[in-house]
This record gives structure tokens, C-alpha cells and sequence, in this order.
């Protein structure tokens, strides 16, 4: 019984911590297209008018 609740709780964590370095790694990926995209506009700030 208690082996049953040990790997639960281990199978739990892994896709815990799984699930965080995937949220990390996107959450990466997502600022540095913001970075970019805000540097492309700079550069073509005076080509953008209203």
C-alpha cells in the first residue's frame, strides 16, 4: 500500500517538474521574440506612420 502511494507521489513530481521547465523554456522563447520584434520596429520607427 504504501509502495503505491510513493510511486504516486513520484509520478507526480516528475510531471511537476516537467511541466515547470516547459513553462521556463516558453516563457523564454516567448521574451525573446518580444525583443526582437521591439527591435525590428525601432529600426523601422521612421517608415511607421499613423
Amino acid at each position: 500500500m504504501n509502495e503505491r502511494i510513493y510511486n504516486t507521489m513520484k509520478r507526480t513530481g516528475t510531471v511537476s517538474l516537467i511541466m515547470g521547465i516547459l513553462t521556463l523554456v516558453a516563457g523564454i522563447v516567448v521574451g525573446v521574440g518580444c525583443i526582437i520584434n521591439a527591435a525590428f520596429l525601432m529600426k523601422r520607427k521612421s517608415e511607421i506612420t499613423f
